[in-house]
């Protein structure tokens, strides 16, 4: 077991869910969409460097299928 791993979230973006599910029929901050919005950019980038294209969603369907 490698105890190194970095942790899945950040700090900073628990707080951000936590404030979120705090409020959650608060109208979105349209600044705040475009800041997650080129989070989930720059970690689905990252997250194709590091692992490849990540192909799961075809045979997830197919097997859900059967």
């Amino acid at each position: 077991m490698n105890v190194n791993k970095k942790p899945f979230f950040s700090p900073e973006i628990l707080a951000e869910m936590e404030d979120v599910l705090r409020n959650p029929y608060a109208a979105p901050d349209p600044i705040e969409m475009a800041k997650a919005c080129k989070q989930i950019d720059r970690m689905r980038e990252e997250t194709r460097r590091e692992r490849g294209e990540l192909d799961v969603a075809v045979k997830l369907i197919r097997d859900a299928r059967k």
